[in-house]
């Protein structure tokens, strides 16, 4: 099995391992500052936010869709806070604060052999699940990824994300790379609820109670591959505490039927999403995309 305490060499810089430093109470306290400015002065993005969220929960009052809008910047003030704090985190403070549910569903079919796809959603603090998978799967994990355009931004990050040995895979090149590294039984862990805009494929699903375009890189890679794919559900369970559970979506093998699996992928991030509404991220232009004009491509 993969040395999972293999990691890649420290690529931090110094300003970055002193801000990871700082307590996380303190992180959080300058990040909650910082985001109620945001939120409350310079409103950015808050009719978006508010619009998305209006528009899959049309049951809530007023008062209810304002608490939950200034639950959305809550949470991402503490994911901010979280992911420079995974900068300088130790294994004992991840594991402390990352449970993993089920984990033997994804080491025995591993143990078959086989790649896995670990496919997840942007639902509570996914930086932190990277590095409790890469600590904790037990074998090596290749993690799908839109690089950022800022070039230092993306240095950044790129540090915090490979500190416990995954390896990033620009989400372009997965499909790609799956191929070409076949005989490699590792993970393959991607986020897949993000709009199809640069896509020529995509399957329309009512999601939310909304006509939704979903990005079929996933299932496309799970067709062409054969390979077993697990749903990984992203929860936090109280503030810098979080919780992961595998769950499946294909078995390894199986012939799906066009659209299958996200269909099954769309139910059970909609279920996790009306578990817990405010850890979802309603900031982006989820539903930019009109299904009247695009069709069912």
């Amino acid at each position: 099995m993969w040395e999972h305490n293999r990691v890649n060499p420290d690529l931090r810089p110094l300003w970055l391992r002193l801000v990871a430093r700082l307590p996380l109470g303190l992180l959080y306290a300058v990040t909650a500052g910082l985001m109620f400015l945001v939120y409350r002065v310079l409103r950015l993005r808050v009719p978006i936010v508010r619009a998305n969220i209006t528009g899959c929960f049309p049951e809530l009052s007023g008062g209810e869709v304002e608490r939950l809008v200034a639950g959305h910047y809550y949470q991402v003030a503490q994911m901010v806070a979280e992911t420079f704090k995974a900068a300088g985190m130790t294994r004992e403070q991840c594991a402390a604060r990352v449970v993993l549910r089920n984990l033997e569903l994804a080491q025995r079919l591993l143990g078959q052999g086989r790649p896995v796809l670990l496919i997840a959603a942007h639902q509570a603090n996914w930086e932190w699940v990277l590095h409790a998978l890469a600590m904790n799967l037990g074998y090596p994990l290749d993690v799908g990824y839109k690089p950022i355009k800022s070039a230092w931004a993306e240095r950044m990050m790129y540090a915090i994300r490979t500190r416990f040995g995954a390896h990033l895979v620009p989400a372009k090149e997965l499909l790609g790379d799956m191929l070409k590294r076949r005989n490699i039984v590792r993970g393959i862990a991607m986020l897949a609820d993000q709009e199809p805009l640069s896509s020529d494929h995509k399957q329309w699903l009512t999601f939310l109670g909304r006509d939704t375009a979903f990005y079929m890189g996933p299932e496309q890679m799970a067709r062409a591959t054969r390979y077993a794919a697990l749903f990984v559900a992203l929860r936090r369970r109280s503030r810098g505490h979080y919780e992961i559970e595998f769950m499946p979506l294909a078995e390894p093998a199986e012939k799906l039927e066009p659209g299958e699996l996200t269909t099954r992928y769309a139910r059970l991030v909609e279920a996790e999403i009306r578990a817990a509404p405010r850890d979802w991220t309603w900031g982006h232009r989820r539903w930019k995309l009109r299904k009247g004009l695009y069709g069912n491509d």
